[in-house]
């Protein structure tokens, strides 16, 4: 580039997108002069998704901006609870989050999630037409046009996976309201409606039941349900309300 030459500072959460010299106080950098800042930004490896405001010489700027020779940029991460207008919260996650899919189901929370690679184009759009928040730590799938929404996911473990998609979009919690396997919605339902899901012994040793309205797969308090509980009431000890 061969234009004004700016000064970017980026917010310490998103210092793993960028380059390593640019991850400490601010630096210089030239820009062509007719990029908007939010293209200058996401050039520098950070997904428009992180980013919150833009602040130019103590100033808020949109990030459609053309920056100025002298200009001083603070980029900020985004605000938490993040809000996303217009629809209600509810989520797409790419192949590699099936764990943390199931985790928000068991939660009540619209989580759409394929366990085959439908390939970025098909996701974007996915995110779009159902207007959901899509999750992944596939910065190019991120910066997609089409999205409707998106936010990187930092972290490789579930646990930490769950808990941070939890405080920064707080979702309205409802567990043991949805399929884990496929987000159906759960009913109660009878033993005899359910029979022909169970083994010999589940079926003298349970009584109470649920089944998913979309696939038909049935619940009951198995040996798992001690670990899922936890998970339960871990979330909503730091998250309800």
């Amino acid at each position: 580039m061969n234009g004004p030459e700016i000064h970017v500072e980026f917010a310490p959460s998103l210092a793993l997108f960028v380059p390593h010299e640019r991850r400490r106080g601010a630096t210089a950098l030239t820009t062509d002069g007719v990029s908007t800042l939010g293209h200058v930004v996401e050039s520098l490896g950070v997904p428009l998704t992180e980013v919150g405001t833009l602040v130019v010489d103590g100033r808020e700027v949109p990030r459609s901006y053309v920056p100025a020779a002298g200009d001083s940029v603070s980029v900020r991460d985004v605000d938490r609870p993040q809000r996303v207008p217009g629809a209600p919260l509810r989520f797409l996650l790419d192949v590699h989050l099936g764990t943390l899919a199931r985790r928000l189901r068991l939660l009540g929370v619209d989580t759409a999630y394929e366990s085959t690679d439908l390939g970025d184009p098909a996701l974007a759009a996915l995110s779009a037409a159902e207007r959901r928040v899509m999750l992944s730590r596939d910065r190019g799938l991120l910066r997609r046009r089409e999205l409707w929404s998106g936010a990187y996911v930092y972290s490789t473990r579930p646990e930490d996976q769950l808990r941070d998609i939890l405080d920064r979009f707080r979702p309205e919690l409802k567990p043991w309201t949805r399929c884990t396997a496929c987000n159906g919605l759960l009913r109660q339902a009878t033993k005899e409606e359910v029979a022909d899901q169970l083994a010999g012994g589940t079926h003298r040793s349970y009584d109470v039941f649920a089944q998913c309205t979309d696939c038909g797969r049935a619940y009951w308090k198995g040996a798992h349900h001690e670990q899922l509980e936890a998970i339960v009431e871990r979330a909503l000890a730091e998250f309800a309300g």
